[in-house]
Formats: C-alpha cells, structure tokens, sequence
C-alpha cells in the first residue's frame, strides 16, 4: 500500500465527537453543585471531553505522554534565525538528558517525555526517550525548491502516527501533547498557516525565536518567496507538507490523528503545533473535535490559526518556547475539567432542590 493511501486511511478512521454526550456533559453541569456556568471555560472542556470519549463523565486522563518532534530546515540557510542548525541536535540531547523546560514542566504535570527524530540534520545518540525515524536529515530550502518529497512527508506523517499509536497501545497513555524541536521552524508554520487560512504573511510570521526588525522583514519575504514559487493548494494537504513543511509539522498531524482516532484529548503547543492542526484538520476535519488548544502562543500566527479552527486557548502566558511546554501546563485544566464532571455531587445528591 502507498504511503499516501496509510495517511488516508488513518484519516477516514476519525469520527466524529459524540455530541449526545457532550449534551449530557452540559446538562450534568446545570446538576451539579455550584451555580449554573460558574467554573467558566472549565465546564465547555469538560463538554467537549465528553464528546471525544463518547461517554459522560468522561474518564478522568491519568497518563499524559508530551511527543517532541524534531526536523531541521534548509529554510535556514535564508538568515531567518540567529540561531544555528546545530541548537537543534544540541536540544534533543537536552531533552534526552532531562535538562530541558520541557522535562522540568512535564516532571510538574506527572507527563512522560517522549522525543521523535523525523529529520535532525546531525546523527544523534541512541537513547531510551528518542525514537529514531529520521526520514531525511532536515528539508530543503522552502523557498526555492520544494521543502521535501510527498513520499517524505507522508512518512513523517506516519511517524508521528507510529509513535503515538505506541504510547496509547502499549504504554497506556490516555492524554498526548504535541511539542517541537527544530530552529527555523516557525517559518514553514507561517507558510502553512497563510495557505490554510488565506492570511498574508505580513499577519502570519512572527519573530519566532526573537529576530531583530531587519530579521522579520527578511522572514516575511521568504515565506512570501515560498508562497508565490509553490502556489499552494490547500486541498492536498500532503502536497502542500512536501512544498511548504517540516517534517517535524507533518509528524505532528500523525500524533493529532491517530489521538482523534483512539478518542482520547491531544492538546496542542504553540505557532508549530497550530499549523500542523490546520494541516490535519484539512486531512480530517473531524480530527479538530479531538483538539485542545493549551495556550496562545505570543506568536501572530497562533491567533490566526485557532480563529480558523475555532478554538480558543485555555491559557495566555506569553509563551513562545516550543517544546511542548505550554501544552503541558494545561494538562491539570483538561484533568480538573474531566474530574469535576465525574466526581462532584449533584443537588439532588445534596437534598438541595
């Protein structure tokens, strides 16, 4: 079977959220003890949990798993960061070693680190947190050649998939925070986001990981430069990963699928996160039900695409890392919101009528 056919295959296995028993979650909630609507966004969540896991109260996710994949990008050779392609090899030894934000936040959480290496330009270290499946030691240069194979790209994609499929399957995960790795990555997030949601890229492209002026207007050009030497179709979502992605992007929609296919909450990151879930949203638009947005990036194009998804972030903390890190600090929000849906006691329960 093609690889093409895998990545349709596992997208045509998503169904839609239950939404009888994201009502019976709504309808609990007016049950409950507290005023009507009084714990806020927390009790939508907890709706919209009940939707993804067709039952209400839904099951409480008690083993959280963070997946950080990383890719390097020939976009880099542009000048679009200060930094070198070197950082991202040197941060997925940091993430192995546990000295990274994104050990020391998932430690808070109770969430296992899992790191993917789809395309790290250097040769990296066996270790029991990397699962190797390097499909090319990073992409070319977006902007003036395609960024990578659609073959390529439907492998990332399955990688991702393969690894989520692994941590729900035999490691009992229930819960999956998407986290990335790979400096230049935020300019194919751009370029993503302006094809799925028709945004220029003057309001897509951020200062990712800190750029001067000159640095931005640079940017901005190059995602302009890629978007007019590919033309972008939005309905190929796999053609438009092979032009215009990264292949940590592309590992990203096969963890926010194969999450939607078993059910179970995949809670996104950052600007990275926020275009790889236009990408699979655009694969499998059921797959947007199963998507909870932890934070809103202080990237532009993160607003732009949770508008186009319509999903609105559960916290704003300023954070622009990547990692997986502002992801993590809302897995208590989507536990607490499962939690007081299936333990707190009704009025009824409380002779309160």
């Amino acid at each position: 079977m093609a690889i093409e056919d895998r990545v349709r295959e596992l997208a045509a296995e998503i169904q839609p959220p239950d939404e009888s028993a994201a009502g019976e979650a709504r309808k609990r909630h007016l049950e409950l003890t507290k005023p009507p609507g009084s714990l806020g966004r927390l009790e939508e969540l907890g709706a919209r949990l009940a939707g993804m896991a067709g039952e209400c109260p839904p099951p409480v996710p008690e083993s959280p798993a963070v997946v950080v994949c990383a890719g390097d990008h020939g976009v880099l050779e542009r000048g679009v960061s200060p930094w070198s392609q070197a950082v991202t090899a040197a941060m997925v030894r940091n993430f192995c070693n546990g000295g990274a934000a994104v050990n020391a936040i998932a430690k808070t959480v109770g969430a296992r680190v899992s790191v993917l290496d789809v395309g790290v330009a250097s040769e990296l270290e066996r270790h029991p947190l990397l699962r190797a499946a390097k499909v090319r030691p990073g992409t070319d240069d977006l902007s003036r050649t395609r960024a990578m194979g659609r073959e390529e790209a439907a492998r990332a994609l399955m990688a991702g998939a393969g690894v989520a499929e692994e941590l729900v399957e035999s490691g009992g995960v229930d819960l999956l925070v998407t986290g990335d790795m790979g400096i230049g990555n935020t300019t194919p997030a751009a370029a993503l986001i302006s094809t799925f949601t028709g945004r220029p890229p003057e309001e897509t492209t951020g200062r990712g990981t800190g750029v001067d002026d000159k640095t931005l207007k640079l940017k901005v050009n190059v995602v302009r430069e890629a978007l007019d030497l590919h033309t972008p179709d939005a309905e190929d979502p796999i053609g438009v990963l092979a032009q215009i992605g990264g292949l940590e992007h592309a590992a990203i929609v096969g963890v926010i699928l194969t999450g939607a296919v078993y059910g179970i909450p995949v809670v996104l990151d950052g600007v990275v996160s926020n275009s790889a879930a236009l990408v699979a949203s655009a694969l499998a638009p059921h797959s947007a039900g199963y998507v909870v947005t932890g934070h809103r990036s202080a990237e532009p194009g993160a607003r732009i695409s949770l508008e186009h998804l319509r999903l609105d972030p559960l916290l704003d903390l300023s954070m622009r890392l990547g990692e997986g890190t502002g992801g993590l600090l809302a897995v208590p929000l989507v536990q607490a919101a499962a939690r007081t849906l299936g333990e707190m006691a009704t009025l009824e329960e409380m002779g309160i009528g």
